[in-house]
C-alpha cells in the first residue's frame, strides 16, 4: 500500500484554481466516495480550505492511482485536465506522510503557525472515518498527524506571539494595562484593519465601546454590530476623555487629533494611560501627541515592525518544529514497514495450524482408546510445540531491521508460504 497526497495550495495554485477544485457542501461526500470508487484507491480522506485542497489517499498503485485521480479531478469538477494539472503536487511514500505531518503543525501555512489548520484536519478526518473511507493505515496517519501537531504547539513557541497587524495591536495594548477587562475604546473611522483589532479587544475583554464617524449613520452601524455607542465626529474629543484605547483609520487628509487637543484631555483624564493606534495612511493622528506622559501612540509602520520580530521567532520555532516531524514521520515509517511482514506472519501462522489439524485426525484414527480428556491434553501438547516452533521466526519478522524483506522471502521459501494472500 502506498500513500498518496494529490493537492494545491495558496503557493501552487491561484484563487480561481483553488475554488474550482474545492470541495464544498455535498461535493465533499460525493467526492470522497467517488475517490474510493477508482479500483487503486483503498483508502481516502479530503481536506479543502481557502488556501488548500488536498487529497490524502491510500492506495495498491502509487503511480497508476495518481493518474486516475487526476481525471477523477477533472470529471468530477467538470474541468479540462490540463486547466490545473500543472499546480497540482503529487507526494508519494515518506515524503507524502512528512507533508501531511507539516500541513497538521501549520509549518505549511500562508501565516506560520496559525492554529485553524489543525482544526479543519480533524474535521476532514472525522468526516471521512463517519462516512467510512478510511481503514487502518489513514486512521493511523491520521490520528498520528493530529498528535505531532500537539506535541509541536507544546515543545516549541511557534503559535506564540502576534503576526498580524490587527493581533500585534491587542498584544501591545495589553502591556499597557496588563487587563484589557472594564477598559473603553474608541473606533474612529471605518477601516478593515480597524475593525477587525476592535473585535480583537472586545474578544480580550473590551467592553464600552464608541465608535466615530464621520458619516453618522455608518457609525450607528458599527455601533449595533460591536453592541456600542455612536458618536459624532464632532463630539468625540468629549468623549475621548473617557477612553483609554482609541484605533483611528479614518482616511482624513489631515490629522484629526493634535497634540494640543490631546494634552487638554489628559488634563481632564487626570493623566491615566491612554494607547492609540494610528492605522490610518495618511497618518491621521499628530505623532507630537506620543510626547505626551502616559500617551502611547503607535502607527501601521510600529505595529508592522512587532508583527516583522514575531515572524522571525516563529521561523526559528519551525527549525525545532521540523525536528520533532522528522522523528514522527521516521517512527510511522517503521511502523509502516512492520506491516509487510503481517501476511507472512498469517500465513505461518495458518500453515503451522493446518499441519497441526492434519496430523491429529491422522493420531485420533490410531489412538482411539483415549477418552476426551486425554486427547485434550494431547492436542494441547501439539499445539504448544506448533507454538514454540513458529515462535522465533514470527519474533524475527516483527523486529525493525535492515534486511526484513530478505527475511520475509527466505521464510516464506523456508515454510512454503508463496501463495499467502495480501
Amino acid at each position: 500500500m502506498k500513500v498518496l497526497v494529490i493537492g494545491v495550495n495558496h503557493r501552487t495554485a491561484s484563487v480561481d484554481i483553488r475554488e474550482k477544485l474545492a470541495f464544498n457542501g455535498p461535493k465533499l461526500e460525493d467526492g470522497v466516495f467517488g475517490l474510493r470508487k477508482i479500483p487503486e484507491v483503498k483508502e481516502a480522506a479530503v481536506l479543502s480550505t481557502c488556501n488548500r485542497v488536498e487529497l490524502y489517499i491510500c492506495a495498491s498503485k502509487g503511480s497508476a492511482a495518481a493518474d486516475h485521480i487526476k481525471d477523477f479531478l477533472a470529471v468530477f469538477h467538470g474541468l479540462n485536465r490540463q486547466d490545473f494539472e500543472k499546480s497540482l503536487y503529487v507526494h508519494e511514500a515518506e515524503t507524502a506522510i512528512r507533508h501531511i505531518f507539516r500541513v497538521s503543525s501549520s509549518l505549511d501555512s500562508m501565516v506560520l503557525g496559525e492554529p485553524q489548520i489543525l482544526g479543519q484536519i480533524k474535521d476532514s478526518f472525522d468526516f471521512a472515518l463517519n462516512k467510512k473511507t478510511t481503514g487502518v493505515l489513514l486512521n493511523k496517519l491520521m490520528k498520528k498527524a493530529i498528535s505531532t501537531a500537539k506535541r509541536v504547539r507544546t515543545e516549541t513557541k511557534i503559535a506564540e506571539n502576534a503576526v498580524s497587524i490587527s493581533f500585534a495591536a491587542v498584544e501591545l495594548a495589553k502591556k499597557i494595562f496588563t487587563d484589557l477587562a472594564g477598559k473603553s475604546f474608541m473606533l474612529m473611522g471605518a477601516g478593515e484593519m480597524a475593525e477587525l483589532a476592535a473585535r480583537h479587544l472586545m474578544n480580550n475583554g473590551v467592553q464600552d465601546v464608541m465608535v466615530v464617524n464621520r458619516t453618522y449613520e455608518r457609525g450607528c452601524e458599527l455601533a449595533r454590530e460591536f453592541n456600542g455607542k455612536p458618536v459624532k465626529f464632532e463630539d468625540f474629543l468629549t468623549e475621548l476623555v473617557h477612553t483609554d484605547i482609541i484605533i483611528c483609520s479614518t482616511g482624513a487628509p489631515s490629522y484629526v487629533l493634535v497634540k494640543e487637543q490631546m494634552h487638554k484631555v489628559m488634563k481632564e483624564r487626570k493623566h491615566k494611560p491612554v494607547f492609540v493606534i494610528d492605522i490610518s495612511v495618511p497618518r491621521n493622528i499628530d505623532p507630537e501627541i506620543n510626547k505626551l506622559d502616559n500617551v502611547y501612540l503607535y502607527s501601521v509602520d510600529d505595529l508592522q515592525e512587532v508583527v516583522d520580530a514575531n515572524i522571525h521567532g516563529r521561523k526559528i520555532e519551525a527549525e525545532k518544529a521540523e525536528k520533532i516531524i522528522d522523528e514522527e514521520v521516521d517512527k510511522f515509517v517503521r511502523w509502516m514497514s512492520s506491516l509487510d511482514s503481517v501476511p507472512t506472519i498469517v500465513a505461518l501462522r495458518q500453515k503451522a495450524d493446518e499441519i497441526k489439524t492434519e496430523e491429529l485426525e491422522k493420531l485420533k484414527g490410531r489412538l482411539t482408546g483415549l477418552d476426551e480428556e486425554k486427547m485434550k491434553a494431547v492436542e494441547y501438547m501439539a499445539a504448544a510445540i506448533i507454538n514454540k516452533l513458529i515462535h522465533p521466526p514470527t519474533v524475527a519478522l516483527k523486529e525493525d531491521t535492515e534486511d526484513r524483506d530478505e527475511l520475509i522471502a527466505m521464510i516464506k521459501k523456508l515454510y512454503g508460504l508463496d501463495g499467502e494472500e495480501e
